[in-house]
């Protein structure tokens, strides 16, 4: 498999997670966000993915995958060891709507995107940008603080697609300075998968693209 990735990207990061905890080998492709203008823009990289985004995961036969909460559960449905989903219907359901919460509604408003609009068309500056990133990251933590056990993960024992989701977006409030002091579950869970290699390995730090 070779998947497109950016060592910054929280969604790539999600996958990367995926793939080391079901112990698949890949080819990372880095796809610099950033670099002039964003390589992903180019028109190589759109005739791959229309969208322009990563993660972008080429499978095997030649398949393209995109959007990671997609590429991830057809890695769970492919390849079930570990289960990233409880079999329960009901817990089942909390899990995707905490890995929902963060993946639908915190980090498309704080994506590389929104946050190029807010500075190029719509002429905010830094101070203004980073107060719209910290606020939408307070009021999605605010919620899912309530909706996550206490330990050591985010739906009990088990690592979980949840789990997946909640530790990029934490980085990501860490390297943007959003105070966590409220959020002590999260933090914890954080702690926990910090301990596991498949997480240590897909750290952005770890990546061969990093800067």
């Amino acid at each position: 498999m070779q998947l497109y990735t950016f060592f910054n990207s929280s969604a790539a990061y999600r996958t990367r997670i995926a793939c080391n905890l079901k112990g698949l080998s890949y080819e990372p492709i880095a796809i610099h966000l950033r670099k002039e203008g964003g390589i992903n823009r180019k028109p190589e990289f759109r005739a791959i993915n229309p969208l322009m985004r990563v993660p972008t995961l080429r499978l095997d036969s030649g398949e393209l995958l995109t959007q990671s909460l997609a590429i991830i559960e057809y890695l769970d449905e492919t390849h079930p060891q570990p289960p990233l989903l409880p079999r329960d219907p009901i817990k089942r359901a909390q899990v995707r709507a905490m890995a929902q919460l963060i993946a639908c509604d915190i980090h498309p408003l704080n994506n590389v995107s929104p946050l190029r609009y807010l500075k190029n068309e719509l002429g905010q500056d830094q101070d203004k940008i980073d107060t719209w990133y910290h606020h939408w990251i307070l009021e999605g933590f605010t919620a899912l603080e309530t909706m996550v056990a206490a330990s050591p993960y985010a739906a009990g024992p088990d690592v979980t697609l949840a789990d997946i989701c909640v530790v990029p977006q934490v980085a990501n409030a860490r390297r943007l300075k959003v105070p966590l002091e409220s959020f002590p579950k999260i933090v914890a869970i954080d702690t926990s998968c910090g301990k596991l290699d498949a997480f240590i390995k897909a750290r952005p730090e770890n990546q061969p693209d990093a800067e």
